[in-house]
């Protein structure tokens, strides 16, 4: 059956002379793979085939079965177009860093329209942001995720609770009796990170480089503690060393 649906692209690996299979994370029926027979032909026609990039926001109609673990693609175009991301070192590193993410977290093939959405968005800002909200985004984004796979921070940020429980995912008053914990400085920020009002007053959550790349590694590991199979990223050392964002 024919079914039409966004979806983000996460990864494209070569397959046979011609084609390429894509894992896309859709709005309909969250991380599938994708047979795109023709992406790699010399015919003017398989030109197409270079939307199917990493990043790139498609609209798409696809046949899906629920049975089979590689489905097809029919028709598919842009969804969105980027203005800067590609262009940018930044933007773009800040895109693999969310992409990766995703492609860690996301293992059953699942409807999870709220992320997706929340993905979605998220992107469209970084293509139209300041760099001062590119800087935050990894770690907002990360938070937020962590909230939408059900693993919500609990209470908020208070002089009554300084202190995040990264092993619990509450605030509280003293400090656990364990290394999985945020100081006073870092819990506040937290809260700040969690709670923006929206996703473009991220720039105003000031911070220096070294503390964001402190609360990155700490989110990272917030997520380890709640996935079991959660592995290592490569894509945060690209963002703090070649950038020294």
């Amino acid at each position: 059956m024919l079914h039409k649906t966004r979806g983000i692209v996460l990864r494209v690996v070569k397959y046979g002379e011609t084609s390429v299979i894509a894992s896309v994370f859709t709005e309909l029926f969250g991380i599938q793979s994708y047979i795109v027979n023709g992406a790699r032909s010399a015919k003017p026609k398989a030109a197409k085939g270079n939307l199917i990039q990493p990043g790139n926001i498609l609209e798409m109609v696809v046949y899906h079965q629920e049975q089979k673990n590689l489905q097809r693609i029919s028709e598919f175009k842009l969804g969105y177009i980027y203005t800067a991301l590609h262009f940018s070192v930044i933007k773009n590193t800040v895109a693999l860093f969310m992409i990766e993410l995703l492609q860690k977290c996301l293992k059953q093939p699942e409807q999870q329209e709220e992320l997706y959405y929340l993905a979605e968005r998220t992107l469209q800002l970084l293509d139209n942001s300041e760099p001062t909200v590119a800087a935050n985004l990894p770690l907002y984004f990360t938070l937020k995720m962590a909230e939408m796979l059900g693993f919500r921070l609990n209470g908020r940020y208070s002089e009554y609770t300084p202190y995040l429980d990264l092993q619990e995912g509450t605030f509280v008053d003293l400090p656990p009796h364990h290394v999985n914990h945020l100081d006073d400085v870092n819990s506040e920020l937290t809260d700040m990170l969690v709670h923006c009002p929206q996703l473009a007053a991220l720039g105003r959550i000031s911070m220096s480089k070294d503390r964001r790349r402190k609360l990155l590694y700490a989110y990272l590991d917030f997520l380890k503690l709640h996935l079991p199979d959660f592995t290592e990223l490569q894509s945060p050392s690209i963002l703090h060393e070649i950038l020294d964002a």
